[in-house]
Parts: C-alpha cells; structure tokens; sequence
C-alpha cells in the first residue's frame, strides 16, 4: 500500500508502510537510487502470506560474498578463464560457474534465470549471465559489488548461438555416443531446452551431478522452468527441504530476490499504476495467451474468460434492461488489467462494462497497456512493456491466467497469487477455470511425458504436480 503525508506528495515522498528487505529477502547493500523498484516495490503490494526462512536469508548473504570473491575480473575468475582459453584444466578451481545462455522468449528467460541460480546456489557455484539483446534493459543486479553479467569477452561467447544436441561439448551427447568424458575438461554444455533427449536428462542424476562437480564451467541453454526436477535429486532434498519448507514458494522468493525492473521499466510500471489502477477498491489481471492464432478461437476464449470472471464473481454480471442501478456514491470500483498480444478481449469486456450497469452498481474500469499483435522475442522495446505488464499483472489482488504461459507463470510468482487458470482447449465447449492451487509455475515440458528416465527417483506415481501438492 502507499502512504502519503499529504495529498500533495509525489510518489518520490512515499513512506514505505512494511518492510522494504521483505522479510530479510534482500540485502541493504545497494544505492536505492540505482534500482528504485528494488525497495519500492513494497509499496504497492499486499504484504505477502508467506515468509523466507531464515536458512534461505543465510545462504543468499553466502552466495553474494562467493560472487562478490569470485565474479568477472576477480583473481579466481581471470584464473579459471585462463584454464579455459587452454582447453584443459590444471589443478582444482577455487571457484566454479553457470553459464545461462540468454534464449527463448522473456517468460521462459526470467524462470529459466531462476533455475539456474537455484542450481548453482545448491553446487556452490557463481551464475553469469549472458545479457543477449536487453537483459540490461530488463533487470537491475541483483548481487551487490559485482556484476552478474557475462563479460563481453567471454571465450566461448561466440559459440552460444551454435550449442545443441549435437555439439561436442554437449553432456547428452557425451554419454549417448560414450565418449569418455574426461574430468580435466575446462567446461560442459548442458543441453536442457524442450527438445532435450534422454540422456540430456540424466543432468537430473545424482551419479551425474557428482561428475558435473568437478568440471569449472558448466554452460547452460534451457527454455524449461526445471526447479521441479531438481527435488528429484536425492542429494539436494535436504538442502532444498531447508531452503524452502512451502515448496510451492521457491519462484514466489527467487523471483522477488533476482528480477528487479530497470528505473525505465519502474518508470512504465508505476506511471500506469497511479493513472490507472491505484485508486479502485480492488484490482483484477487477466492476462490471456493464444497459442492457436487461427480466427475461430477469439469468440470461445472470450466466452471461456467471462464464465469464469462472472461466475467466480470475480466480475459483476451487467443488467441488460436498466440503464443505472444503485444510488450514487455508494459503489465499489474495480480496475481490470488485461494483457494480450491482440486488443479484441479488451474491446470487447470494456464496451460490455461501458453500455451496461452492472447488477452491483460497482463501476468496472478495463485497461491494457498494448497490443503488439505478436510476440516478437529480439524486440527490446516490446520486452521492456512485456515485463512492465508481468510486474503490473503481480500487482492485482486476483488473478485469471493462461495455461502453458510463462508471461502469467511469472506474474503469480511474482506476487504470490493463487490464479484462475484458463484451460488451453478452444473448443466449442465452455470451460470452468478452477482456481489453480499453488503459486508456482509448471515444468510444462515434462509434465506430458515419463520424468528423466524414471531411474532418477523411483517413487510409484511420483509427478511433478504430486511433488508440490504434497
């Protein structure tokens, strides 16, 4: 919430009315006007239901003394680049990395960032980050003193684009063509996008992450939110288990520690929210992906997310035979943030609340920030609005999301929103949106198919939705 002394203060005079740190989240190491959204963010959120624990506080401080020593251009890190310009390892390294690999469109870049950091929180390992076209843009750092982007010129920098199954690096391939792979190696690329094969999924072994220990560089491509598999690995359940007692919680605390917008993007964020949605009673987000882009689909996805706002009275329903219901100056406001590659939805739920009362007498607002008709992944600019509209989305009291979309997955971590959750079928039959019973995202790319080989746990009826529901 925001706290003013007086109607006249600018937003720059805001007291933060809760705890800027969220709960010991993050550190006070940083110059506030560097990332306004860091400390700010506070302010225009509902304090959230769940709190860190006190062991993820510990090992967060731990991790930003390991990457403040052992970050670009300190001794261990010239050192080690050094091992790997030669091609060979020559002695242990005092300090090991994750190489993230920018890819994919920004939904799938901000929860695979945070797979990879929970991977390397869990191996002790520094994570560097490839910044592709706007990461800079995008993101505040989030690790005090010393950069977490990649240094221009990195080794194999040139290469990232060329890295896949096949590549000679690649660990999959490896172990599918049995090549030896020697434990001198000075890096190994880690083939985790969507397509990846069986033996790119025994990453998720213990046998072999206890050979990826000892290997300096380990250079990751993913589009997949892998944080599920990771509790399949038998030696990170303690670790895990004491990082985060909700497992559900583990995006909802990463998310608020690492993505913090850009004073650009800050600036996008609460200039709409003051204009637009600060001073209604309540605030909803619809936020709709369609993935069949054929012309059918609009009219059954716009009845689908009208059953479910009206039937969920999340909405009001409108009165089509009267045209004013209530006395004047007793009804509530609501402001509807809906965000779509295409501004039909919009059109048409704000014409819907604009010709007719509703049956409450509440006044409805419908808003969306754009429409860029497609998604378009190298595109700084429309980057820039499409995190602007997740953090917006964050900000809502509820929720109604798209199944498979990492645009509305972000949006719920974020803000640690239980969504309603729009089916993924257009068909002719209207669905109900059951409310979606955690706030973390789905690992959308295994849940139709057998876990990584099934050897890696064997547990009987073990899935990923069993695995944070229980």
């Amino acid at each position: 919430m925001l706290v003013a002394d007086s109607e006249d203060d600018s937003p720059q005079d805001f007291k933060v009315a809760g705890d800027k740190l969220l709960g010991g989240l993050l550190t006070t190491a940083f110059d506030e006007r560097s990332c306004l959204s860091r400390y700010q963010s506070v302010l225009y959120r509902k304090a959230s239901m769940h709190n860190p624990s006190p062991y993820l506080m510990s090992r967060l401080r731990s991790y930003e003394a390991l990457h403040q020593r052992c970050g670009p251009h300190t001794e261990p890190y010239n050192k080690t680049i050094q091992q790997l310009k030669s091609g060979k390892q020559t002695g242990p390294s005092d300090c090991n990395y994750v190489v993230w690999i920018s890819f994919s469109g920004l939904g799938n870049r901000i929860l695979t960032l945070a797979s990879a950091f929970l991977y390397s929180l869990l191996t002790n390992r520094v994570l560097l980050v490839d910044r592709g076209v706007d990461i800079t843009d995008l993101f505040c750092e989030p690790f005090p003193h010393v950069s977490w982007l990649l240094p221009m010129d990195f080794p194999l920098a040139s290469q990232f684009s060329h890295f896949d199954q096949k590549s000679v690096h690649s660990y999959g391939n490896m172990l599918k063509n049995n090549i030896s792979a020697d434990s001198t190696l000075p890096f190994v690329y880690l083939h985790l996008v969507h397509d990846y094969g069986d033996h790119d999924k025994l990453f998720f072994c213990d046998q072999d992450q206890s050979f990826l220990d000892g290997v300096p560089w380990l250079v990751m491509k993913t589009d997949n939110y892998f944080v599920p598999s990771l509790f399949l690995i038998p030696s990170f359940e303690e670790e895990l288990r004491n990082l985060f007692p909700e497992k559900q919680t583990v995006f909802h605390f990463l998310g608020r520690y690492l993505f913090h917008p850009t004073n650009q993007v800050w600036g996008l964020v609460t200039r709409y929210y003051q204009s637009y949605l600060a001073k209604s009673d309540e605030r909803i987000g619809i936020q709709i992906r369609v993935f069949d882009t054929s012309v059918g689909p609009f009219q059954h996805v716009l009845d689908q997310i009208l059953a479910c706002t009206l039937n969920e009275n999340l909405l009001p329903k409108i009165n089509r035979q009267e045209h004013i219901i209530g006395p004047p100056g007793k009804q509530k406001s609501k402001a509807v943030l809906m965000t779509s590659l295409s501004s039909g939805y919009f059109e048409k739920v704000r014409d819907m609340y604009w010709e007719y009362p509703t049956t409450t007498g509440d006044f409805i607002g419908i808003y969306q920030l754009s429409h860029e008709h497609h998604q378009q992944t190298e595109n700084q600019m429309h980057n820039i609005k499409a995190w602007a509209e997740m953090y917006l989305l964050s900000m809502t009291d509820k929720l109604v999301t798209s199944s498979w979309s990492t645009f509305g997955y972000v949006a719920q971590g974020l803000g640690g929103l239980k969504p309603w959750r729009r089916g993924s079928s257009t068909s002719l039959r209207i669905q109900q949106l059951p409310i979606h019973h955690v706030i973390e995202p789905c690992q959308w790319s295994l849940v139709s198919m057998p876990l990584p080989f099934m050897i890696v746990r064997r547990r009987l009826g073990l899935t990923l939705v069993h695995l944070f529901l229980m």
